[in-house]
């Protein structure tokens, strides 16, 4: 099946309340992992590469492997750009054939964030790609993006219904107490500003930082709302966890393949537990 837009999968989840899983990918193995699972699964799903991982790899290996895992693949697939903070880096993008981007002007003042964001959306949408938006600060880190815990700030309901009037984003990520990485704790999500957040904006929401948050929390945030829910360190974890135990049970080994394709079976059994938490399984 050929790659989608952001917002053909979105627009099902959000009339059907459910959630698309995004998922994180700097390799082969992830890529695989993502696209095995997915299919398994009946699942529409989305890969996403951040600012780092397109520097790690490179951008057109990165859209070589995806481009690969597509044409094999029978299942809606997004490439996705997250946290894109640099306009050329996201217009690199769209001409490497990304079906979204997320311009992260989060950091911005309101007016700067809507005016930078705009300019994004005018040119995606004349080439048919979708863009997701960010608005509050998230904690935490993702690759080049870092907001310390006296920074984050969690997003105003007035605000964002302006900011999705203003912009025409195809998707919101909203700040409701999720942060980017491992959790030290449980995070408390403020479900009542999410649901405010519905009430006033039409736009499909997404939840970033999701890694690590509690099953149920998940749920309610999908019953709210959410319709992208965003997951990379848990597939970190996986694959660390996969190679680590591998190594110590076979200490002689030093094939690659033999060490990577147990961290890339565990890496696949977290996403298909989230595809199946999101409620996307089964949807093609």
């Amino acid at each position: 099946m050929a790659f989608v837009t952001l917002k053909e999968l979105l627009t099902d989840a959000q009339r059907k309340r459910y959630a698309i899983g995004a998922f994180n990918t700097n390799n082969m193995e992830i890529v695989q992992a993502i696209v095995e699972a997915a299919v398994e699964e009946r699942a529409p799903v989305i890969l996403q590469a951040s600012q780092g991982a397109l520097r790690y790899a490179g951008i057109d290996y990165i859209m070589g492997l995806v481009r690969a895992a597509e044409k094999s693949a029978d299942i809606p697939i997004v490439m996705h750009l997250d946290h894109g903070t640099d306009f050329n880096q996201v217009m690199l993008c769209l001409r490497k054939g990304f079906t979204s981007v997320m311009f992260d002007g989060s950091k911005k003042p309101l007016e700067e964030n809507i005016a930078a964001t705009r300019k994004v959306v005018e040119v995606a949408h004349a080439m048919g790609v979708s863009v997701e938006a960010e608005l509050g600060k998230i904690g935490g880190t993702e690759d080049d993006v870092t907001v310390s815990e006296h920074e984050a700030s969690l997003t105003i309901p007035a605000e964002a219904e302006r900011f999705c009037a203003e912009t025409k984003v195809d998707a919101l990520a909203v700040a409701i107490g999720t942060a980017h990485g491992a959790y030290k704790g449980e995070p408390k999500l403020d479900f009542a500003r999410l649901r405010e957040i519905r009430k006033l904006v039409d736009t499909p929401l997404v939840l970033h930082g999701a890694s690590g948050v509690p099953e149920e929390a998940v749920k309610r945030s999908i019953d709210y709302g959410i319709c992208k829910v965003n997951i990379d360190t848990n597939i970190r974890q996986a694959f660390t966890k996969g190679v680590k135990e591998f190594i110590m049970e076979n200490p002689s080994v030093f094939d690659p393949r033999k060490i990577l394709g147990p961290a890339k079976e565990a890496m696949k059994e977290i996403i298909r537990a989230k595809i199946r938490l999101f409620g996307s399984n089964n949807k093609c």
